[in-house]
């Protein structure tokens, strides 16, 4: 294999690469679902086995067994929780989050109005239910709340917003939610007094019901244009196995990849840039369960048993609720592993440490969009030295291409004398034909990882560089930057030694308008890492095609 066709097999691959996660999602669309058909998606949690909870807390997937829809009648009423961080609306149908608005992230659809990341009205369904088994109430069962709206004011260090239920006979119930000041965490929180006369042991279940449809933005997003396939679905993190996506598609065919029951770990529903998960204290024992609740609707949760309530006792148990964006340095303290959702697959042992530089950078800079441009600078000059050594290698293909040309012609019609006199010609002018190419093939791995770095960050998510870039995520609304990738990719072509085959010349010719129109759809970030990285090439080869030029011209004199 020759250089150029090293170089097209590298260039095409990579792109087939890039392309392929969201090919899979083109062929294998997700079907829509439209919530305004079922004003409310209710689960009938079952009892478990026995009142007195054994070390098993029963199937998991009972938990999840209902119907879609409710009489009106049974929707509650709303309850708003607004903090620095959100709006909330909760219901006394099961005292359950129906809706949560982030406000300091805004909408993809719309980016003058705040997000609105779970929501049981609209295009998308995605609400959280939790509850107790064993005939205690549940998220179909009607809470009491004594006030209509919360708010978090200044100077606060906390707001607490109660609902409470006296249904079942000798049980109060209280369910207890917690917000606090910066934080994207709700502390859910079951209270249970028992008058009953006898102990009682709780079992209570948190779960996310989500339904098929994409959520904002993520159908552009894995369209099979942009290269940009995102994950959306459950994870669940166990010490024994680690991270663990679910995709719905999996759940349909029953596959269950994770452990049931734990010590440890947590559940979350992910999608790009943000992610909702159930935190459960470690060390307490729970059991994990995903479910196809309906045609299009998905659970997924945790069952978790308290201690023994003693009569004329109060206990419980409490389960912190995060909802908010995959920010990786705060995830990381939450639970272990939780950083993970920020799914780097087998490149997140380069990508993790590019992410961390490309922090580092933006901290003094203050800009995103510089900060990829300085950590390109960065990534050459430690690729400097092999970069180098391919340069030269092409540089000398490039000089001695006449010469390669004349043996071509002149042994036209005999390919066997035809290659044992340019490989004579490789000996003689000590040019290796695959030096250009193999350090560009150790650079891949690097440059895939930093292409999941640009994709996953929310950081650049609505982040400006500068000029018409308001957005690092998004593609450039006037195409200037993949226009200036394909000119650097047409000047860098011309740089290198022309393919002596006419078909590998044109498929060159025309490879960066290829690539400039693939280009127009991906995030403006990774056309910025791109294009820098095509300019500091061509500063670098022109300066190797100058230095190689003028010694050929020195070592000619001489042989004269």
């Amino acid at each position: 294999m020759d250089t150029q066709r090293l170089i097209a097999f590298i260039v095409f691959s990579f792109s087939a690469f890039l392309l392929w996660d969201a090919w899979q999602k083109h062929i294998n669309p997700v079907q829509a679902v439209n919530p305004a058909a079922a004003t409310h998606l209710a689960t009938t949690p079952q009892t478990s086995a026995t009142a007195n909870v054994p070390s098993s807390h029963g199937d998991a997937s009972r938990v999840v067994e209902g119907k879609v829809g409710a009489s009106p009648d049974q929707e509650g009423s709303g309850v708003s929780v607004r903090t620095d961080k959100f709006d909330v609306e909760l219901n006394t149908l099961g005292g359950d989050i129906h809706s949560v608005t982030l406000r300091e992230h805004m909408s993809s659809a719309d980016k003058t109005q705040p997000l609105i990341l779970l929501q049981s009205k609209g295009k998308h369904y995605f609400v959280t239910q939790s509850g107790l088994l064993e005939g205690l109430p549940n998220h179909n069962s009607t809470f009491h709340s004594d006030r209509a709206n919360y708010e978090l004011t200044p100077g606060m260090d906390k707001l607490e917003v109660r609902f409470t239920n006296q249904d079942t006979p000798g049980i109060k119930v209280a369910k207890l939610y917690t917000f606090r000041p910066g934080s994207y965490v709700i502390d859910v929180e079951f209270q249970i007094s028992n008058e009953t006369g006898k102990p009682i042991t709780p079992v209570a279940y948190f779960q996310f019901i989500h339904d098929s449809n994409p959520p904002e933005g993520e159908a552009l997003q894995n369209s099979m244009f942009t290269g940009v396939a995102t994950f959306t679905g459950p994870a669940v993190y166990t010490e024994e196995k680690k991270f663990n996506k679910i995709a719905f598609s999996d759940i349909d065919k029953g596959k269950q990849d994770y452990p049931r029951k734990s010590t440890d770990g947590w559940l979350a529903m992910v999608q790009h840039y943000f992610v909702s998960a159930w935190l459960p204290k470690q060390g307490v024992s729970r059991e994990y369960f995903t479910r196809k609740v309906s045609e299009k609707y998905y659970a997924a949760g945790i069952i978790v048993a308290s201690d023994q309530i003693d009569t004329n006792k109060s206990g419980g148990l409490k389960v912190p609720l995060y909802i908010g964006p995959q920010e990786q340095s705060k995830l990381k303290d939450l639970a272990p592993g939780f950083d993970l959702v920020v799914d780097y697959g087998w490149a997140t042992v380069l990508a993790v440490p590019l992410f961390l530089l490309l922090k580092f950078i933006d901290s003094i800079v203050d800009n995103w969009g510089w900060a990829i441009v300085i950590m390109t600078v960065l990534i050459r000059l430690v690729f400097f030295p092999l970069n180098q050594k391919a340069g030269k290698s092409m540089a000398h293909m490039k000089a001695v291409a006449p010469r390669m040309k004349q043996i071509q012609e002149r042994y036209a019609d005999d390919k066997a004398k035809q290659n044992q006199a340019m490989m004579e010609l490789y000996r003689t002018e000590k040019i290796n034909p695959l030096g250009g190419c193999l350090p560009m093939v150790v650079q891949i791995p690097v440059f895939i990882a930093l292409y999941y770095v640009l994709i996953a960050a929310i950081e650049l998510r609505h982040t400006p560089w500068m000029g018409w870039i308001q957005d690092l995520s998004a593609p450039d609304p006037y195409y200037i930057l993949p226009l200036i990738m394909a000119i650097s990719m047409f000047i860098q072509s011309k740089l290198n030694p022309p393919p002596a085959d006419p078909m590998q010349a044109k498929m060159m010719l025309f490879m960066p308008m290829l690539f400039s129109i693939m280009f127009f759809f991906f995030p403006s970030g990774l056309v910025l890492y791109y294009t820098v990285q095509n300019i500091l090439g061509i500063l670098q080869q022109w300066w190797i095609n100058k230095t190689v030029n003028q010694s050929t011209k020195i070592h000619a004199t001489s042989k004269h």
